[in-house]
């Protein structure tokens, strides 16, 4: 499922004991600003993944249609398939 390599995830790990090292230096009011970072760009991220999701033609439609499907209409995925 994820495409990262392994030498991604290794430098991914990397940076977070940097980070982990460096939060240990950090005031109170640093570390604030720093968490308000943090939440702004994973918003920024998580925005960005939406608007991804809104552009895909009739996405929101079959979204909404499936929610408003009664759920005696869904069938048991394991009457479906009984060897997963």
């Amino acid at each position: 499922m994820d495409d990262r390599s392994s030498a991604d995830v290794i430098s991914v790990t990397e940076l977070q004991h940097q980070l982990n090292d460096l939060l240990k230096q950090l005031s109170p009011e640093r570390l604030q600003v720093l968490a308000d970072f943090a939440a702004y760009l994973a918003n920024t991220e998580s925005e960005a993944a939406t608007q991804e999701l809104l552009a895909i033609p009739g996405l929101l439609e079959r979204v909404k249609q499936n929610q408003a499907t009664p759920k005696t209409q869904y069938t048991n995925w394991r009457n479906l398939r009984s060897d997963v």
